[in-house]
């Protein structure tokens, strides 16, 4: 693994068993939080045991379940937010939703700064990019590494990302993920907003939404 190899924690939050990472540069042990989903002390844990440095948290869509804990990760590490500008709406409303969902009363977080396709990405030593992949809500963004791509709801392993949200729509999902997301090298981590990872090529070959075409 060389120094542009992001170093990846992966921890399981809150009610709707969510994803968060922690991608972080072995160098200089800053990192960025992805999709603080709930359970901010384990978050915050796992950040405690590498002695890492958080910079950012970065938001792959604007769901609930995804940002819980991200306001008081915010105010713990004195730092900011990105998320999608398509998805701020969402935020909003999801924040409201969150109690319907049984995630009780969600601070929202204040947004820092707003994401778009081709948007660079500095951790330390290690530089990732943006990738827009709307479907799942209007903004939803992948984050794009060295042999990695954090994709949240958009591509699960053997499935897809639900649509009937607000902003949701199935097409532009499904295109997103061929256009976009499978132009990625077969070898691609995938890291999921839930369950397990995967590869691009294993979602190829194998994903029933898409593998009569590839």
């Amino acid at each position: 693994m060389s120094n542009e190899d992001p170093h990846v924690i992966v921890n399981i939050v809150g009610p709707m068993a969510t994803n968060n990472y922690i991608l972080y540069c072995p160098v200089t042990k800053d990192a960025i939080i992805i999709d603080p989903g709930g359970d901010p002390e384990i978050i915050i844990k796992s950040i405690g045991e590498k002695s890492l440095n958080p910079t950012k948290i970065i938001l792959t869509h604007g769901h609930s379940d995804h940002m819980a804990s991200a306001a008081e990760i915010m105010r713990k590490y004195n730092i900011g937010l990105a998320v999608h500008s398509d998805d701020i709406e969402t935020m909003k409303k999801s924040v409201k939703d969150a109690p319907l969902w049984g995630l009780g009363i969600i601070e929202e977080p204040e947004v820092e700064n707003t994401l778009a396709e081709g948007d660079k990405i500095k951790v330390g030593e290690i530089t990732g990019a943006v990738i827009a992949t709307p479907g799942h809500t209007k903004g939803g963004i992948s984050l794009k590494f060295n042999g990695v791509v954090f994709v949240g709801d958009t591509l699960f392993a053997g499935s897809i990302g639900r649509t009937d949200f607000f902003g949701g729509n199935q097409e532009t999902l499904l295109d997103s993920v061929r256009t976009k997301l499978f132009n990625l090298p077969d070898d691609t981590l995938v890291y999921c907003g839930h369950g397990p990872s995967t590869t691009i090529g294993d979602e190829k070959r194998n994903n029933p939404f898409f593998n009569s075409t590839f």
